[in-house]
């Protein structure tokens, strides 16, 4: 079976340094897949490649068998990528409900006009994504008044409102306490399995990658040089020696 997502020898170059330097991996359906790395390692530069918002120098991104390359961010989305951001990005003047609405109508290509009603339209599958992801009994809350935690939660509904393929998170648990961090990786990974839903996802905290990711891909300088399941990870001492090390969960075992 071919893999949902796969890249190939992509390179990005800015100036003198080489950002992504022949980066190449897949990703199958149902599978959380987590991207890490030092700072400068070229994390974002590979996310923004699949996503369109950069051009790569060189190789290819296939999603699903179809090809990227040179399509605009707007054209990948709705080929099935979705994306949550290390901030999260809602309308906080609207409800809850709201925020998925506007998604929905902007899946279906209803937005004009969609300030006068947008709390009219797709109510009821703005419901059932709040439901999936526990946020129903705020749906009608104003979007401002969430804690920090239920805005990166509300943020993940309104990344499924576009029926995604494949989801890009970047650092999806920034900012919140460490039960609301397992809570919302616990969710990701029954919906993503549900729905058949590849996930790439970037994060800084060690323990939520090592405990969520069913693999992991280590970036340094731009070179992949890791892909392996967690466990090998934790036991790679180049790994340890470029990124963890003693840091690591697990390390000294």
């Amino acid at each position: 079976m071919t893999a949902l997502l796969q890249a190939s020898g992509l390179r990005k170059s800015f100036g003198g340094v080489h950002a992504l330097a022949g980066v190449s991996f897949t990703l199958e359906r149902g599978e959380l897949l987590a991207l890490i790395g030092p700072n400068g390692a070229g994390k974002s530069t590979c996310f923004n490649v699949i996503n369109g918002q950069l051009a790569a120098d060189g190789g290819r991104v296939l999603l699903d068998g179809v090809d990227l390359a040179g399509r605009r961010p707007r054209e990948i989305w709705r080929l099935g990528v979705g994306r949550t951001f290390q901030m999260a990005a809602t309308y906080a003047s609207m409800t809850v409900a709201e925020n998925v609405q506007v998604a929905l109508l902007s899946r279906e290509r209803q937005l004009c006009g969609w300030w006068a009603r947008a709390s009219e339209q797709h109510r009821d599958e703005a419901l059932e994504l709040l439901r999936l992801v526990q946020l129903h009994a705020a749906a009608d809350a104003p979007c401002a008044t969430l804690a920090y935690g239920d805005l990166k939660t509300l943020e993940l509904a309104v990344a499924l409102a576009g029926r995604p393929q494949l989801l890009l998170m970047d650092e999806p648990t920034a900012g919140m306490a460490p039960g609301e961090r397992n809570s919302l990786m616990a969710l990701t990974r029954e919906l993503v399995r549900e729905r058949a839903i590849g996930v790439l996802f970037t994060e800084h905290s060690m323990d939520v990658v090592f405990a969520c990711a069913d693999r992991i891909l280590v970036m340094a300088r731009g070179e992949l040089i890791a892909d392996a399941a967690p466990d090998e990870v934790r036991a790679d001492a180049r790994v340890r020696a470029v990124y963890l090390g003693n840091a690591m969960p697990g390390a000294g075992r």
